[in-house]
């Protein structure tokens, strides 16, 4: 009998979601978020939070980008209306 019990694997893909989040990306965390959480209930590996944290920095990016996006288009709109 081991004296430790054996640690479950992180799931790798919880991983990458994390990191790509951080670095700015929505879209490939928002998919790969969701496939991990999947695999985790599938095969009970660890990660789980870091999964969930991704996916909601990816969701919260993604909302920024899209803000700035309609932002963008109702200034150049306005300025194009004007004339100038």
């Amino acid at each position: 009998m081991d004296a430790y019990p054996e640690n479950p694997r992180t799931n790798v893909l919880s991983i990458i979601t994390l990191v790509t989040s951080i670095l700015g990306f929505a879209i490939v965390p928002i998919i790969l978020g969701h496939i991990s959480l999947g695999q985790i209930r599938r095969t009970q590996e660890q990660g789980r939070v870091m999964a969930i944290i991704g996916l909601v920095i990816g969701y919260l990016t993604l909302l920024g980008y899209l803000i700035a996006t309609a932002v963008a288009v109702i200034i150049f709109v306005n300025h194009g209306m004007s004339g100038a």
